[in-house]
Parts: C-alpha cells; sequence; structure tokens
C-alpha cells in the first residue's frame, strides 16, 4: 500500500483538494528524561479520577435505582465522545496557533472539565434531592449521574490525546525515547491508578470531609463524594506540574532554540475541510504493520473493557453474593475489589519500570502478545474462582476465594501496563513518516480503542441476562478476545522497529 513520503511538502488529496500536512516541528535538542517525565505526570491525576470512575461509579449507578443489565449503557458515552472527541481535539491541537502552544490549552481545558464534572456526580443524589427525588429508585439523581459522566468521559477525551501527543512532539523519531516516554505515562497512570484506588478502598472518608453526609447522600455516596473532592486537587497539582514542564511555542514561531518551534507558519487549508472526512481519508495511507496494530488494539480492548467496567461489580456480587442496596456485602465486595484494583496497579508501576528493556529484548510484538495471553488466561481464572464460589454457598466468601481474586486483579496489571504503552509507542514511530500529526494519529489509534468499548457497552448487559444474569458471560468473551489478540500480535507485528542506531541517555 503507498504511503506518502515524509518531506512536508508534499501534497495529499482529498475529495479533489491539495491538502498539505501540519507543518514540521524543529527539535534542535532532545528535551531530557527529567522533562519528559515531568510532561508524563498528567497521567497521574488523570488516572487518579479514572480510578475512581472504574471502580465506584457502576456501583453506584446502580445503587441509584439503574438495573445490572443497564449499567454499562451508561458507560457508552465514553466510547462514543472517544470516537468523535478525541481524534477532532487531536486534529485542532495539531494546527492550533494558540501563544501557550498547541498542547497544553486542551489539557489545561480539559483538566478543568473534568474537576467540574465530578463535582456533579458527587452531588447528584443531593441534587436529585433537591429536586424531589424520594425513595429507592431517584430518576432525577440518575439524570443528574448521567449528564455529569457524560461530561467527565468528554473531558477525559480531550485531555488524553494532546497529553499523548505531547510525549511524541517532544521525542520526535527517536523510537527508543518514543519507549521510555510513554513507559513515564505507563508508569504514572499505575501512581494514579494505586492512588485512586485506595482511595476509593478506605470507607471513612465521611468521616474527614463530615459536611458530605446529608440526607439525601449516605456514608457510601458521601465517600465517593469526598474522593471526586480530593480528586480535583490532585488534577489540579499534576495539570500545572505536567504543562510547566513543557514550553510549547504557537505555530509559526521564529524561535529556533525550543522545542515545537516551526519550520514554517501553520497551514489553514487541511482545517477546512470536512474532519472526519480527513480523519477517514488517512486510511488509504496506513501500512499493513498500522492495520495490524489497529486490530490487535481493537481485539485487546474487548478483553480489557468488560474487565474495566464490572471489576468491582463482580467482586460484590460474584464472591460476596450480595446486591445493590442489600445489606453490606455488596459494599463490601466493592471495597474490596479496590484494594485488588491497587494491587492491580502496583503490578503496573512495577512492570512500566521493565518496559523498554523487555521491548528492547523480546520485541514489541511477542511481548504484547504474551501479556495477552496473561489477559486470557487470568479472565478464566475469575470464572472458575466463580464457579468454585458458588458452588461452596456460603453467606460470606472464604478466605482462599478472596485471596484467589486478588491475586487475579494484581497479575492482571502486568497486560494493563503493556496495554498502556506498547500500542501508542508502536503507532507513534510507524505513523511518524506519514506527516499527519502526532494527535491525529492518537485520535486514529482511539478509533481501536472505542468501537470495541461501544460493542461491550450495547452488548454485555443483554449477553449477561441471556445467560442468567451476573458477569461472567462476559468474562468469557474477554478470554476469547484476549487470546485472540495475543496470537496476532506475536504472529503478525514484527520485532522491532527498522531505525538507525542513536545513543540513549
Amino acid at each position: 500500500m503507498p504511503t506518502p513520503e515524509a518531506d512536508p511538502e508534499r501534497h495529499h488529496h482529498h475529495r479533489g483538494r491539495t491538502t498539505r500536512p501540519p507543518a514540521a516541528v524543529v527539535r534542535p535538542a532532545r528535551p531530557s528524561l527529567r522533562q519528559l517525565f515531568r510532561v508524563a505526570s498528567v497521567a497521574c491525576g488523570i488516572q487518579f479520577g479514572w480510578a475512581l470512575q472504574l471502580s465506584l461509579l457502576t456501583p453506584y449507578v446502580q445503587e441509584l435505582g439503574i438495573p445490572h443489565a443497564w449499567a454499562s449503557v451508561i458507560w457508552l458515552c465514553g466510547p462514543l465522545s472517544g470516537l468523535i472527541v478525541q481524534p477532532m481535539v487531536g486534529h485542532m491541537s495539531d494546527r492550533s496557533t494558540s501563544r501557550f502552544g498547541r498542547r497544553r490549552p486542551f489539557i489545561v481545558a480539559g483538566a478543568a472539565c473534568i474537576a467540574v464534572s465530578v463535582l456533579i456526580i458527587g452531588y447528584s443524589a443531593d441534587i436529585g434531592w433537591l429536586l424531589g427525588d424520594r425513595g429507592g429508585v431517584r430518576p432525577r439523581a440518575i439524570g443528574v449521574f448521567v449528564f455529569g459522566f457524560w461530561i467527565l468521559d468528554v473531558a477525559n477525551n480531550v485531555t488524553q490525546g494532546p497529553c499523548r501527543a505531547l510525549l511524541a512532539d517532544l521525542t520526535g523519531k527517536d523510537h527508543r525515547r518514543t519507549r521510555v516516554a510513554n513507559a513515564y505515562f505507563s508508569l504514572f497512570m499505575a501512581v494514579g491508578n494505586i492512588l485512586g484506588y485506595a482511595t476509593g478502598a478506605f470507607s471513612y472518608w465521611y468521616k474527614v470531609f463530615p459536611f458530605t453526609l446529608t440526607s439525601a447522600c449516605d456514608v457510601n455516596c458521601a465517600n465517593l463524594k469526598s474522593a471526586f473532592i480530593i480528586d480535583i486537587a490532585f488534577i489540579a497539582l499534576t495539570t500545572y506540574l505536567s504543562t510547566s514542564a513543557a514550553q510549547e511555542l504557537p505555530l509559526g514561531s521564529s524561535d529556533r532554540n525550543t522545542p515545537f518551534a516551526d519550520e514554517e507558519p501553520g497551514h489553514s487549508s487541511q482545517a477546512e475541510e470536512a474532519f472526519l472526512w480527513e480523519l477517514f481519508g488517512t486510511f488509504r495511507y496506513f501500512s499493513a504493520s498500522i492495520w495490524l496494530i489497529l486490530l490487535v488494539t481493537g481485539l485487546n480492548w474487548i478483553g480489557w473493557f468488560p474487565f474495566l467496567l464490572f471489576d468491582t461489580d463482580w467482586m460484590g456480587r460474584e464472591i460476596y453474593g450480595g446486591e445493590p442496596n442489600e445489606g453490606r456485602n455488596y459494599s463490601d465486595g466493592v471495597r474490596m475489589g479496590a484494594f485488588g484494583l491497587m494491587l492491580n496497579s502496583i503490578m503496573l508501576g512495577a512492570t512500566s519500570l521493565l518496559m523498554e528493556r523487555l521491548c528492547r529484548k523480546w520485541g514489541s510484538g511477542f511481548v504484547w502478545g504474551i501479556s495477552n495471553f496473561i489477559m486470557a488466561l487470568s479472565f478464566l481464572a475469575m470464572l472458575v474462582i466463580t464457579f468454585v464460589n458458588k458452588s461452596i454457598g456460603h453467606d460470606s466468601p472464604p478466605l482462599g476465594i478472596v485471596i484467589a481474586s486478588l491475586v487475579v486483579f494484581t497479575i492482571l496489571g502486568i497486560p494493563l501496563a503493556i496495554t498502556y504503552s506498547v500500542p501508542y509507542a508502536l503507532i507513534s514511530s510507524r505513523i511518524e513518516s506519514l506527516g499527519l500529526g502526532q494527535g491525529l494519529s492518537m485520535g486514529v489509534l482511539n478509533l481501536a480503542i472505542v468501537v470495541p468499548q461501544v460493542l461491550v457497552s450495547l452488548g454485555s448487559g443483554p449477553w449477561d441476562q441471556l445467560f442468567g444474569g451476573g458477569n461472567s458471560p462476559a468474562f468469557a468473551v474477554a478470554a476469547v478476545a484476549a487470546l485472540a489478540s495475543g496470537l496476532v500480535a506475536i504472529l503478525a507485528i514484527p520485532r522491532s522497529i527498522p531505525q538507525k542506531p542513536r545513543s540513549f541517555t
């Protein structure tokens, strides 16, 4: 399949128009590892909120009155907004002429929207109470929650693409340093996860923030509200650390001594085209290796999304045998699930420290494939644990069952670290020569993530109900998808990327 030249003077054709890729970026000096480390730190704040979202919001929305079969539909906004918002934001940031730089305005704006959205979610029960909610099912609180939740997902997508693109801008064609930068990003995601899941597992935040406990907001709700207040402070800190470390210049700047200074003024002709046409028009230039990366990523996320969606719910239902708003078993299971996710994140962080060495020794495709096999075995183990626990039939789970569940959660941190790092490094290095802009390239990869999430969000609830309820059917599909993605990664993705030897310090 032909690809456009790396030469920025080459013209691309879309719908009969002649356009040019974004202006080339001059990088006279490589950024230090310390600078990359600080830039990647924003992932910690973003992932802190994601950890709270992933561990607590599926149980919480069921406590508001939404049935389990429909809980996954609430998450549909994430992939839908990612399908449009993240590629569009990447496209816009590639061409931004803001005096504050190309990526940083989007990162700051997204972080501010995250802060507003978590306040709406945290106070949804109180707002619903003021609007007239009483009793078990609280439709007004659900409406407020869904509104805030959708803003949160849009804000997350606004922030994440420019964060990844900023690292890609800094590292350029140095593929080894690109892997290091993405490993830093994965490490900070692990740290954010650890802090977020630890916050979600702590059950006495309402005593630290007593004003969160109200007539409409019980202890579980107050703990959620308190956790989101902490999240706001944390994301503000990490956003400042990250954006202050990368001194971007707007397109067309004449400063040649700072990264991100452009060789020539930016062009507006491409921005004038219909965005979606340009996004999908880039597909014609993709090589077979890029399509393989997108395929493995899609299968990978069919495996991951059921786990990320229902992990703590699985612990509350299948392991502790509880139901939302019925006794303490379910909430105890959710907190234990959050603790398991904290252990998962510790393993994620440890794996991130070894990422560059593993990929250099065995090849990115092989490492990615083995990690997907670990995923498949872990999901299979969850199905076995569920079956054994049901056959025992105790009111509370035996200690061995709880320990086995926590071990599986911990082991899954290994493939999760690779999922958070390797695909982004692979796609960034292979799409650099197309001259399409790193923001748009991150958006293209995101398409391979959000489409599987849409399928899982729409299908997991009805699929689970078809087989008697619970989360096991979704995990069975996840195991099959993970196995398939591992096979494709090992058999089809080359061990390394051809490149000239470069020094690395």
